[in-house]
């Protein structure tokens, strides 16, 4: 087991949600948040001016919202299974659904199939109403090499 998968195992058990976005250096920067509800992980991204990307709407950057789904997936995927190494992101496919606005976005991960070598998993995000998402994700996760 790596480093990162042995440190990441000691803070999901803990439930140091702050500590898992501190291992992952971009999640860090951006800023994202998790938190464990009744329906699974509930993943935020506070409204801070530098994310904005088109200043005369103002909307979110287009590739901080990719990250912030992207790490989102890798958290979701980490956190709900027991693994021995790192999962590898193999593709990511993003749709903008509308333009993000000077708030914080909300991100939800559902795996829609888990293997022994490959996961996949539907990311959604929205603002003020998940009915109206900003945008949606699917990430596809090389497990293992062997």
């Amino acid at each position: 087991m790596s480093e990162f998968m042995q440190r990441f195992s000691q803070l999901r058990e803990a439930n140091d949600f702050a500590g898992v976005i501190d291992a992952i250096p971009y999640a860090k920067l951006m800023g994202a948040t998790f938190e464990v509800t009744d329906s699974g992980l509930l993943f935020a991204l506070p409204f801070s001016p530098h994310n904005v990307g088109n200043t005369r709407l103002p909307a979110l950057h287009g590739g901080l919202i990719g990250g912030f789904l992207e790490n989102a997936a890798l958290i979701h995927l980490i956190w709900n299974r027991e693994s021995q190494e790192t999962p590898k992101i193999v593709n990511f496919s993003l749709d903008y659904l509308r333009s993000g606005k000077p708030q914080t976005l909300y991100a939800q991960c559902e795996i829609t199939k888990q293997g022994k070598r490959v996961a996949h998993v539907l990311i959604e995000a929205w603002q003020e109403d998940r009915v109206r998402p900003v945008a949606v994700a699917r990430a596809h996760f090389l497990l293992s090499a062997a």
